[in-house]
């Protein structure tokens, strides 16, 4: 077969940052606040809503391809109850084995070899390499300033001739930043003015805080007929394993995207479907007492990490924080993590995997705080050996 056996545009993706960080953590018997998954369930109606689809002999054989309809019409039913907007749930939805999946095929289907894909960097890596699946090519753009805002002049700058399509994500992960309408409003514009689609990653669109409130951009005039949405399931109920996710927008984007879905996982579990469809019609009550949790669990996270001397940049949603950790005496994220786990039995994630020009991420680390309060705090403790006052860098002492 000879010697080549990947193909050179995937090489970059071999090896998962999350795979190898999680590989630490048990090595190390580290607390991972690297990946991002609740270590609680979700609310219990939804689980004995798939026991009861188990028993029952629903959805235990391959349901429709592009979804059970009560799940899409509780998709649809949804962006009209929180968004205001109108999808067909016969024709405006489709379901995926998880809000990556919906994401790939939406690339698969609306990027062309040679297409440009412009996105925010620190980009989560699974945006990357569906581009690259696609045989496209990515345009960075950094978000900026101590806050991590998004550059919409260097937005504007690169968008071309070439560009097919704006991939955004808000609440944006790592950052934990919820674009403001305003700022949606100057990527609205570009998009609409360069003839651009937009990808908008709306995973975590119940996960934002006091302040911040979520704002689809295919809200805004001029934007749902050139918008595919992504939403997750796993996201908004804690039920990151069950991977059920989907995209929702006009009838000929989303035509699209189906014919490519179907040929990646073909169907996706049934008996989670019909759960999902159960969650999306709680009351406004579950999903206000989930934020105030999500936001009691960030503050913790902090106020610990400012206590311990990084520069924390307060996340307006997700349910990561980003932290500059160059105050204690490191030269990039990237050190720090590497050494993180065997100094303090913690393991966190680098902003520079996330970017094109490395420079970009370099000082920052990402942390998930969807973690029990008592994990959370244990996490801290352990921090403790990090602290600048107590010389501890990247050649300290063992922490833990």
């Amino acid at each position: 077969m000879g010697e080549r056996l990947l193909v050179p545009r995937m090489e970059e993706h071999a090896v998962s940052i999350f795979a190898r960080m999680s590989t630490l953590a048990m090595q190390t018997g580290a607390i991972n606040l690297g990946q991002g998954f609740p270590d609680t369930d979700g609310p219990l109606i939804m689980r004995e809503a798939a026991m009861q689809a188990i028993a029952e002999g629903r959805g235990n054989q391959y349901p429709p391809p592009n979804g059970l309809p009560v799940l899409r019409q509780a998709i649809a039913e949804h962006q009209r109850r929180f968004y205001g907007l109108e999808v067909d749930p016969d024709l405006g939805v489709v379901v995926a084995t998880g809000a990556s999946e919906a994401l790939q095929a939406t690339l698969l289907a609306l990027i062309d070899a040679g297409d440009e894909v412009v996105m925010f960097e620190p980009w989560f890596d699974v945006y990357a390499a569906g581009v690259s699946l696609a045989g496209g090519r990515r345009i960075g753009v950094p978000l900026s300033g101590p806050d991590l805002r998004p550059d919409l002049a260097a937005l504007q700058a690169r968008v071309t001739p070439s560009t097919r399509a704006i991939l955004l994500n808000s609440p944006h992960n790592p950052s934990g930043v919820v674009f403001t309408r305003e700022e949606l409003q100057v990527i609205a514009e570009i998009a609409i003015n360069n003839d651009c689609l937009v990808i908008a990653d709306e995973a975590y669109e119940h996960l934002w805080f006091a302040g911040h409130p979520h704002i689809p951009i295919a809200t805004l005039p001029g934007m749902f007929e050139r918008t595919v949405t992504i939403g997750s399931g796993g996201k908004s109920f804690s039920f990151t394993g069950w991977k059920v996710g989907w995209a929702s927008g006009p009838a000929d984007l989303i035509r699209a995207v189906r014919v490519v879905r179907q040929h990646l996982s073909y169907v996706s579990g049934g008996p989670f479907q019909y759960a999902m469809a159960v969650g999306l019609g709680m009351d406004d009550t579950y999903f206000s007492e989930f934020r105030a949790g999500l936001q009691a669990q960030r503050d913790i996270l902090v106020a610990g990490l400012a206590d311990i001397g990084m520069r924390v940049i307060e996340p307006q949603g997700t349910y990561f924080v980003t932290t500059d950790v160059t105050p204690l005496g490191f030269p990039d994220g990237m050190t720090f993590c590497e050494a993180l786990p065997e100094k303090a039995g913690v393991v966190a994630i680098p902003h520079q995997v996330f970017c094109d020009d490395p420079s970009v991420g370099a000082p920052y680390v990402r942390w998930a705080f969807c973690k029990q309060p008592a994990v959370l705090a244990q996490a801290i403790d352990r921090l403790q050996v990090m602290r600048p006052d107590g010389h501890v860098g990247p050649d300290g002492p063992d922490g833990h």
